[in-house]
Formats: structure tokens, C-alpha cells, sequence
């Protein structure tokens, strides 16, 4: 919406001077720049309740469960109730395939040096991942903090971007769940 306010603006000046027409291709720019790099967050800012999608009459064909916590401890009290939603959803829609994307602080819970800190926690991510819920963690995120892919036990994927990570299960088709 921003960038089509910022197109708009520079459309109605358009041709009025040279300074003018240099203004208007920078906000043309800006607006192309902004779009690109807001477009993998977009996924952040959508999102459906566990009871929204038991009321529905069709199965959804996945459902991605997305995690941005500023806390490490985050993951203690989240994912039991990643676990219950998928036990609901699953008592309803049987077939239903799931994920789990965590990008925010409470992915350094699931590095291998933490295993015994959060052993709870890299437990219930085994059992999701034996369960065929695959558990992605932030590379980028992670890399701000000089953790790396081979911080993270090989349970636990390391994508490239989280936002990115939610994007290609969306369009895949899968409905988005974001935990809090």
C-alpha cells in the first residue's frame, strides 16, 4: 500500500522539471526497493486461529506454525501448545501436514550447546520432527548473533530466511497459524 501512495505521488507531478523528474524516479525506486524488501514479511502479517480452522468444512492441505519470540524460553511454553493444536487439527482433519518456522530469539533454545539447558524442548522437537513435522530455524536471524547451521542439531533445519521459510509453505498452499 505504501508504494502505491509513493507511484501515485510521483505520477502527479510528473514532467514539471528535471529536479522533479529526479525526485520522482528516486520515490519510483524507493517504492520498488521497499516492495522487495517487505515482500518475504508478508507472511508475517497474516494469520488464522486454531478454532477458525476446526470450523471449517474443508481440510486445510497444511498448516505452518510460525514463532517470533524476543525470549530464548519462548519455546518451553510454545510448543506444548504447537503439540495441542496439531492433536486438534489432526483429530479433524487427519490427512492435514504441518511445519513449524521459529525466527525470533527463542531459536537459540534449539542449538546443539543447549541441549541440555532446553532438553524438554529439543525432546518435543524430536518427537514433532519423528512425527513428520519438520522444524525450521532462521539462518539469517541466527547469523547476527555469529551462530551458524552447524550450531543447530541435525533435527532441526536451518532455512536460509524464516519470513522466506513461511512464504514457501504459504504457497504451498498451507494455512498460517502464528504462535504467541
Amino acid at each position: 500500500m505504501a508504494h502505491t501512495l509513493i507511484n501515485e505521488s510521483c505520477r502527479q507531478g510528473a514532467g514539471s522539471s528535471t529536479e522533479e523528474a529526479r525526485r520522482q524516479g528516486w520515490l519510483r525506486r524507493l517504492a520498488t526497493l521497499t516492495t522487495l524488501l517487505l515482500a518475504p514479511f508478508g507472511a508475517c502479517f497474516a494469520g488464522e486461529s486454531v478454532e477458525a480452522l476446526l470450523v471449517r468444512d474443508e481440510a486445510p492441505s497444511g498448516v505452518v506454525f510460525e514463532i517470533v519470540e524476543g525470549d530464548e524460553d519462548a519455546l518451553e511454553r510454545i510448543l506444548p501448545e504447537v503439540r495441542r493444536a496439531i492433536a486438534l487439527i489432526r483429530a479433524r482433519f487427519p490427512d492435514t501436514a504441518f511445519a513449524v518456522v521459529s525466527h525470533g530469539r527463542e531459536e537459540f533454545a534449539l542449538q546443539t550447546q543447549s541441549r541440555d539447558e532446553y532438553a524438554e524442548v529439543h525432546r518435543t522437537v524430536q518427537s514433532l520432527v519423528a512425527d513428520d513435522v519438520p522444524v525450521h530455524v532462521c539462518e539469517t536471524h541466527a547469523g547476527w548473533y555469529g551462530v551458524t547451521a552447524a550450531d543447530f542439531p541435525d533435527y532441526v533445519d536451518v532455512a536460509p530466511t524464516g519470513p522466506g521459510q513461511v512464504r514457501v509453505y504459504l504457497d504451498l498452499g498451507y494455512d498460517l497459524i502464528v504462535m504467541d
